[in-house]
């Protein structure tokens, strides 16, 4: 047998079995629970490439920041410009430059009240909470109550969870964990952010 003729046999059989998992699976008939999580760069980013997809299949999305601020990013700049996605920048500004505890927990829980509205109301197909790992990291939303809001949401509902240090309990309930991992950052030679790559 040629080595033509001997991967098509082999590409056949992983056919079979791809074809026969995607046979056994079920919808769910409910929005997914999504958490991007982990050191490396792109949480933010894959979950907007998740709202550009959902958008193409013309469903409704929303945003709820809770740590960016005011801080003008590309993708606020770009979903602004289109118009269809309800953005909610709620955060003042990452932690270090806050340094008001107090503010910060009323700035989450603000942002977190946004979003269980967002989440319950059934207007949405896809909300993301953006940064809301963060939030939760330094304890300034109980993971319980947003497990709880979770599992409370419209039915249509799928929510995207971004930010570093995701807590176990919120792994656990998702359906979808993806950790990056960081190998390499610009910042580590002291190269800047750079508009449209980092921001």
């Amino acid at each position: 047998m040629s080595d033509a003729e001997t991967h098509k046999e082999e590409m056949k059989k992983v056919q079979a079995k791809h074809r026969a998992k995607v046979a056994e699976a079920q919808d769910p008939e409910k929005g997914l629970v999504l958490v991007h999580t982990g050191k490396g760069k792109g949480k933010s980013s894959s979950a907007f490439g998740v709202v550009i997809r959902a958008l193409g299949w013309k469903q409704t999305v929303g945003v709820v920041q809770f740590i960016k601020g005011k801080w003008i990013t590309g993708e606020r700049r770009f979903f602004d410009q289109l118009g269809n996605v309800t953005w909610h920048t709620m955060g003042e500004g990452f932690t270090w430059d806050t340094q008001d505890k107090e503010r910060d927990i009323a700035a989450a829980e603000a942002a977190f009240a946004k979003a269980v509205e967002m989440m319950e109301s059934g207007d949405y197909d896809l909300v993301v909470l953006d940064e809301i790992n963060i939030a939760l990291r330094y304890d300034y939303l109980d993971v319980h109550e947003v497990i709880d809001s979770l599992e409370g949401r419209h039915k249509r509902t799928g929510v995207i969870l971004t930010g570093r240090d995701a807590k176990p309990e919120l792994m656990e309930y998702a359906d979808l964990v993806t950790e990056m991992t960081e190998v390499k950052h610009p910042y580590q030679a002291g190269i800047k952010a750079q508009r449209g790559v980092d921001f």
